[in-house]
């Protein structure tokens, strides 16, 4: 009887250091997570984003990165913002801030950042790629598969992205610095996961933070405004609507609040979260 409850406890206490680790292994790294402006995109119609909105409907776009800024200097940037002139000048984007000056808000060089999560290729996300010079790029395999092959074959979609972007992706591939995610759910960095589904581009990803202070998801263009989440409805530029809003109610599982859920090009993000200030929002 004796030796059994030995076992027992021996047992229990194996359990409970292997829950532990467990635990331990599902830390809450020190990041914080920041909105970035760089640009505004003024007059823009809300009928480009909202599915069925009124095309009467314009927004002042918000054109913003994301720095996922973690402990031992790994600097995380969730997209790039564009950079070329055919973009800023040609398309008259105001209040432009060059992506790799914009994060010195934040004591950040462009050498610093050391990771770059690409959600998906369109040319407002992707174009900044290369001027992050130590950055590993990480970008869904069907994403990287699709925009360097089939979708400039016949009955292929290829509508915002830029040819330029993606012989710059193709090369950085070729220097060994692009990471192709595959597939959905995948935990790339300790506490970083990404996620598939929202259907925006072929395989637009969108990202989990797990902090201290709950776990945010930056939504990118998987969800434009906060009005798609607060309406139920899709985005207007979508491989797939009905997909894009299982997304959206993923990311209701995924994030600890609703505040949390940041989306792509929403003024509000500045206004929601106001500190520090000059272009920047803490969110977590």
């Amino acid at each position: 009887m004796r030796l059994a409850l030995i076992g027992t406890c021996l047992l229990f206490a194996i359990f409970s250091m292997s829950a532990s680790a467990a635990g331990q292994g599902r830390s809450n790294p020190g990041y914080e997570v920041y909105a970035i402006s760089y640009g505004i995109f003024p007059g823009y119609a809300i009928s480009n984003l909202v599915a069925g909105a009124d095309k009467d409907r314009k927004v002042d776009l918000q054109m913003m990165i994301w720095l996922i800024k973690g402990p031992g200097g790994r600097n995380i940037l969730v997209d790039t913002g564009c950079y070329h002139d055919k973009f800023v000048k040609e398309l008259g984007i105001k209040s432009y801030v060059k992506p790799s000056e914009a994060i010195a808000k934040l004591g950040l060089k462009p050498e610093d950042i050391s990771d770059v999560i690409v959600t998906h290729m369109h040319w407002d996300h992707a174009d900044g790629m290369d001027l992050f010079p130590n950055a590993k790029i990480w970008i869904q395999k069907d994403e990287f598969a699709y925009y360097t092959g089939a979708a400039w074959q016949p009955g292929g979609k290829a509508g915002g992205i830029d040819q330029d972007d993606v012989l710059t992706l193709v090369k950085l591939n070729m220097a060994h610095k692009v990471n192709l995610v595959d597939g959905d759910n995948r935990e790339i960095i300790d506490g970083i996961t990404v996620y598939t589904g929202g259907r925006h581009t072929f395989a637009s990803q969108f990202v989990g933070v797990r902090t201290a202070g709950g776990t945010a998801v930056i939504a990118s263009d998987n969800m434009y405004l906060y009005e798609n989440l607060q309406k139920h409805l899709p985005i207007a530029q979508t491989f797939d609507a009905d997909s894009n809003l299982k997304a959206q109610d993923r990311m209701k599982k995924i994030a600890s609040t609703l505040d949390l859920i940041v989306p792509g090009h929403d003024p509000a993000v500045f206004i929601k979260f106001p500190k520090p200030g000059n272009g920047v929002a803490r969110i977590l």
